[in-house]
């Protein structure tokens, strides 16, 4: 219990100090108009306040990434609290942060633009086809996990197909409809559930005195997984998610000023990586890792929110929280298919003014997810879990050199996204659904990959800095 209320601790000091020194850091300016007012279109370029832009953002970047991923990592044991809480602070807030602000200065690009732009034009091409990929897949997560959770709850006559249909209709409307006619307004409300239930299971913790594990580096993985890679990729959304990076700039579309970033961008993601704590701790306390194990490969993680909800909560207050649960991935995956629709395009240059330009760009997505939604959860969640972290590690080269070519701290950026280059490689390159190298070869593959990477970050900031024709890092991107 010590441990867990600490980390939450922790969280929350984070945003206020090491939240503050990025800040300062990156060197916001209240002055400055924002793409809200600049290109307001009232479809995606809406101004709204900080307090439904705050939960916007929570809403669209939480999904089941901070449950199911923190529920797998918990098998792990309590060396899961310290990716979540030292990923969040020095990882996860950053990217976050970094992502919305420099898309405000580059009129709400996404990052496939600041791809091109911070890392050269070819890079503009790959990210743009990498976040579809992801976003496509995480639309598809997002659709047949709270799919399963009401299945739960609703009676055999109600088949699964029509609440998968049920689910894509709501995701069409969203994806088509201006952001302040669906999502600025029944966010608040979802938001208001996300909370309760968060907090009930944590209170639930706390008043019951649950025997939550203290910290140790021990790996409790019964079936003896390593840590290294896979626990930063298994909790990624709560601790460090590359999801956020194409989420940030819509809300970025919609922020009203500069002195916001924090709250709405770091602040967020403190909040949800307390959401991750949360349900990490609930799994570890209630099951031991031989238990867990079981119920997760007999009903995935599914059913263990539903075990965990019931018994923390009884059936009334237990039902209230699988419905919070319920509610992350579908304000994540209709946001997920929103901005696959903006970042096409914004690659294709055609203006979303008219709903006729929206409907035949997202359609064709739709369609894809739900051939997608016929493979098993656990392969598409693997896939996921790789193409997050890898869009994780770009978005965070893209902040290092940012902050480089203004010549400022750019380490805060560059040390993560070293480690996740290091992590994404070694996966890749070991996992079955990668290239299946042993992992001596994936390690040493891995270690070439990314002293690479860092070379070439430092021969492309010097060969830019040098020139004396450095390029405006806040200018908007042409389209």
């Amino acid at each position: 219990m010590v441990t867990f209320l600490v980390s939450i601790a922790l969280l929350v000091i984070g945003y206020f100090t090491y939240g503050k020194f990025i800040e300062k850091i990156f060197g916001i300016n209240e002055g400055r108009s924002t793409p809200a007012y600049a290109k307001a279109d009232g479809v995606d370029y809406v101004p709204m306040d900080t307090k439904r832009n705050s939960m916007i953002q929570l809403l669209n970047i939480a999904g089941v990434g901070p449950i199911f991923g923190p529920i797998m990592g918990a098998l792990y044991g309590p060396v899961a609290f310290l990716w979540i809480v030292l990923g969040a602070i020095f990882a996860g807030a950053v990217h976050d942060y970094l992502t919305g602000m420099i898309s405000i200065r580059n009129g709400g690009a996404h990052l496939p633009q600041l791809a091109g732009k911070f890392l050269g034009k070819s890079m503009k091409h790959i990210v743009n086809a990498f976040s579809i990929l992801l976003l496509v897949l995480v639309g598809t997560v997002f659709v047949t996990a709270p799919a399963t959770l009401i299945s739960n709850l609703t009676p055999a006559w109600v088949g699964l197909g029509v609440i998968l249909a049920a689910i894509f209709i709501y995701y069409i409307v969203a994806t088509l409809l201006p952001i302040d006619k669906i999502i600025g307004r029944l966010y608040p409300f979802f938001g208001a559930l996300l909370v309760v239930s968060a907090v009930g299971i944590g209170a639930g913790l706390v008043i019951t005195g649950a025997d939550i594990p203290e910290i140790t580096l021990s790996n409790m993985h019964p079936d003896s997984v390593a840590i290294f890679p896979l626990l930063f990729l298994t909790i990624s959304c709560g601790a460090l998610s590359g999801f956020h990076a194409t989420q940030s700039p819509i809300i970025s579309r919609t922020t009203q000023n500069e002195k916001n970033g924090r709250k709405i961008f770091y602040g967020m993601m403190i909040l949800e990586a307390i959401i991750a704590m949360i349900w990490a701790a609930a799994a570890m306390s209630l099951f031991q890792p031989g238990e867990l194990n079981a119920i997760l490969k007999e009903g995935g993680p599914a059913a263990v929110v539903s075990e965990v909800s019931i018994l923390m909560l009884g059936s009334v207050g237990g039902t209230l929280a699988i419905l919070g649960v319920i509610i992350l991935p579908i304000t994540s995956g209709d946001t997920s298919f929103r901005s696959a629709r903006m970042i096409i395009a914004d690659y294709i240059k055609v203006g979303q003014a008219k709903i006729s330009s929206r409907l035949w760009i997202a359609l064709p997505l739709f369609a894809i997810s739900f051939v997608l939604t016929k493979i098993d959860f656990n392969l598409l969640w693997r896939y996921f879990s790789w193409a997050n972290q890898s869009t994780a590690m770009i978005a965070l080269w893209v902040g290092a050199m940012y902050l480089a070519l203004q010549r400022k701290p750019h380490w805060v950026a560059t040390i993560p996204a070293v480690f996740m280059t290091m992590v994404t490689f070694t996966y890749i390159l070991s996992a079955p659904i990668g290239f299946g190298l042993s992992m001596t070869v994936a390690y040493a593959g891995a270690t070439i990959v990314t002293i690479g990477a860092i070379l070439a970050f430092i021969s492309t900031v010097k060969k830019r800095l040098n020139a004396g024709v450095d390029i405006i890092v806040d200018e908007e991107i042409a389209a």
